[in-house]
């Protein structure tokens, strides 16, 4: 397994260096003569801008806005690797931006910000707001994740979202949805254990409880243990998360993680400690155990050793395992309807229509023990929670346009087949080169 990864390792580094990166702006207009120039820049140009002046919203019809987003990061959390600093975290940023077009034909920007304050750099973002119609946040590590996505979220217009929290949640809430249907347990009546206390726990917690999870049916574990009702100790301990987490742990157990595991039917683990799950872990666990674990590259516990010691179901954020719990199945589409409806926000409820819709697809396609959330290969899956998620933030009141469930699949297919095909194009004129060609 290690000299797999290691060898990818070094193919990815090659590879970074013959392109240059994995991004690039191209025009989306003709430009054939000096007609064109006139049209598309001065003195044309003005016309459009006198429009956009008189009446603002017209930024969304008359320029690329309306389909672009930045992915903005400050590199101080960035996968696996932690507090690399900004010019470091640029190659997550391109592959975040990458995954976006090629999934959600969603045109991003990646920013990657020399600003670790968080209030500097919360005024920075704001200040991009004319140039974008979304912001995915990135990689910022916590605490400050969760005051930045709270102010950002109040006082811009567009919507602001944090992957590693929203994004994470909507693809593992999905994955429980099926997992519980494998299983027959109810997802309300299951006693689910999580292990840490992070952003992408807290934001699946969240959403769970949107789902139906009962609160005092979860209990969570953090560095110190079982985290207690103490609502004080908890308010000091975990600023801007402490009510959510003083409704959980209903039976006031305490002790550490083999307490915490004793009898419950699922463990989520998003803990940044590989092999902190061991099998014995899992051998407390109530019968047909499910087990998420999400520490990246290596996880909580490897896959058959779970298995062996009773799993029923076993996840990871690998793509070289079944399950994989991968952000990159929600956010495409997740902002492909947010953007198709020109939404305000993306709110909780709609991170939970498309776990839902993730969770039906995949179902669709038949569930059992390997198979419970859909792949990234598959795109209808995209379209899916793209309509989804654009029919709940028109429910909700905070679109700007109202389309109907045809008109909302008719641009998701639109979008996504033309960022296809534009990939497809540009590799069969040569413009971008095939890197498996030039290996034989």
């Amino acid at each position: 397994m290690s000299d797999k990864r290691s060898e990818l390792n070094e193919l990815s580094a090659k590879l970074h260096r013959f392109y240059r990166g994995k991004i690039q702006v191209a025009p989306k207009v003709p430009v054939k003569d000096r007609t064109d120039f006139s049209v598309w820049y001065t003195p044309g140009v003005a016309e459009p801008c006198r429009h956009i002046e008189r009446e603002p919203d017209l930024s969304f019809e008359l320029t690329n806005r309306g389909n672009t987003i930045a992915v903005v990061s400050d590199g101080t959390r960035v996968l696996g690797l932690g507090d690399i600093g900004p010019l470091a975290a640029m190659p997550v940023m391109e592959g975040k931006a990458l995954l976006f077009k090629a999934l959600g034909g969603v045109d991003a920007v990646p920013i990657c910000l020399n600003e670790t304050d968080p209030d500097r750099f919360i005024e920075i973002v704001k200040a991009l707001q004319p140039s974008f119609g979304g912001i995915n946040l990135e990689d910022i590590a916590q605490p400050k994740c969760f005051y930045i996505l709270e102010r950002l979220r109040k006082e811009m217009d567009i919507p602001v979202w944090h992957d590693d929290q929203q994004g994470t949640a909507a693809v593992t809430v999905a994955g429980l949805i099926n997992a519980s249907r494998v299983v027959g347990k109810p997802l309300e009546d299951m006693r689910i254990t999580m292990l840490g206390a992070g952003a992408a726990s807290t934001a699946t917690l969240r959403i769970l409880l949107l789902a139906g999870v009962k609160p005092e049916n979860v209990v969570i574990v953090d560095y110190y243990g079982i985290i207690p009702k103490d609502v004080d100790e908890l308010r000091e301990r975990y600023p801007y998360r402490h009510e959510l987490f003083a409704m959980t742990n209903g039976r006031g157990i305490s002790g550490g993680m083999e307490e915490a595991l004793r009898g419950a039917d699922a463990v989520i683990a998003y803990t940044a400690q590989p092999g902190l799950l061991k099998p014995e872990h899992i051998k407390l666990m109530a019968d047909d155990p499910i087990v998420f674990a999400g520490s990246n590259p290596v996880p909580e516990i490897w896959p058959e050793d779970a298995t062996a010691a009773g799993a029923r179901i076993v996840a990871t954020g690998r793509s070289d395992f079944p399950n994989q719990i991968n952000n990159s199945l929600g956010f495409p589409g997740i902002f492909r309807g947010t953007l198709d409806v020109r939404a305000r926000t993306i709110t909780d409820e709609m991170c939970l229509e498309a776990a839902r819709a993730l969770a039906d697809f995949a179902a669709s396609r038949g569930l059992d023990e390997e198979h419970i959330v859909p792949t990234m290969d598959q795109p209808e899956v995209f379209i899916e929670e793209a309509v989804r998620v654009g029919l709940k933030a028109i429910e909700q009141g905070i679109a700007r346009r109202e389309l109907s469930e045809a008109e909302l699949r008719t641009m998701a297919e639109s979008h996504i087949r033309a960022a296809k095909k534009l990939s497809e194009t540009l590799l069969e004129n040569g413009l971008i080169t095939d890197w498996r060609d030039m290996e034989q």
